[in-house]
């Protein structure tokens, strides 16, 4: 994707934990955020398949605690639920950063002190993205357990298409660095949000799609930061507010309702995610 100065995302990454610094957050998630980074016109990368280093043989990609079969929800916690709240929003997308409606996203965890519910289906849940390949997931921030970092695995499949078996792991974790599976390319972005946390992520799937992929409106550089067009019209929409659902702003001249609590950041502009703003 953002290949300026020769670069690439996995190298920044790499560099910046090593260091100990913050990387951009626009690139803090490799292909996370991938609306935000086809500006030079070019295809997207693909989200990795990860491999998980405690499945019982190599074929079972997806680690020992997939199960077949769990419910059509994308709401995970249950009243009494333990642990600090997490919401995951995103998109799916095919090369050319084309949203992939119907998308089946299939996802599961540990619970708050890292145990796999293997009798039931806590934790698990599948869903489909919408009409511009959008998802969202209501979920808690998983507990640890031996040998791994935090993650949260999830199957990935277009219609018609490959499942994409892969995990999603949190910035900023100590267990990153000794965690010989985590690949910083599969890494959320992640914000507080009061006692709770918000995270993105979107996926690229290897989807052939016509015409070339969409310019964002906001474009990025490897050592400013994201940056963010100035649209035409009014707007009250801006980087670092607060929004509470049910609250009303204007970007370039058209109105939105936030549908869901959440901080801005770049990326997030009210027509480019529409998990977050509805127009009207």
């Amino acid at each position: 994707m953002d290949e300026e100065n020769k670069l690439s995302r996995k190298t920044v990454l790499k560099a910046a934990l090593a260091a100990g610094v913050a990387a951009p957050v626009a690139l803090i998630g490799g292909p996370a955020l991938a609306r935000t980074t086809v500006a030079t016109g070019t295809v997207p990368a693909l989200t990795p398949e990860c491999h998980d280093g405690d499945e019982p043989t190599i074929e079972q990609t997806e680690g020992p605690y997939f199960k077949p079969n769990s419910p059509e929800r994308t709401n995970l916690v249950t009243p009494g639920t333990q642990g600090t709240r997490l919401t995951v929003t995103g998109y799916v997308f095919g090369l050319a950063c084309q949203p992939v409606n119907r998308a089946l996203l299939d996802f599961w965890q540990a619970d708050v002190n890292g145990a796999y519910d293997n009798t039931g289906y806590t934790f698990r849940g599948h869903q489909y993205t919408n009409a511009q390949g959008a998802f969202t997931l209501s979920t808690i921030v998983p507990g640890l357990y031996p040998g791994r970092t935090r993650h949260i695995h999830v199957k990935v499949q277009a219609p018609g298409r490959p499942i994409l078996t892969t995990q999603l792991y949190f910035p900023n974790e100590p267990r990153n660095n000794t965690d010989t599976i985590f690949d910083a390319r599969l890494l959320m972005t992640v914000r507080d949000n009061g006692s709770a946390k918000e995270a993105a992520f979107d996926f690229v799937l290897n989807v052939p799609q016509t015409g070339t992929p969409t310019r964002p409106t906001s474009t990025t550089t490897p050592t400013s930061g994201p940056t963010t067009s100035t649209p035409p019209g009014g707007t009250s929409w801006a980087v670092g507010t607060t929004y509470a659902a049910g609250a009303r702003v204007t970007y370039g001249g058209g109105g939105y309702v936030c549908l869901q609590g959440h901080t801005a950041q770049p990326g997030w502009e009210p027509p480019n995610v529409p998990a977050l703003w509805r127009a009207g």
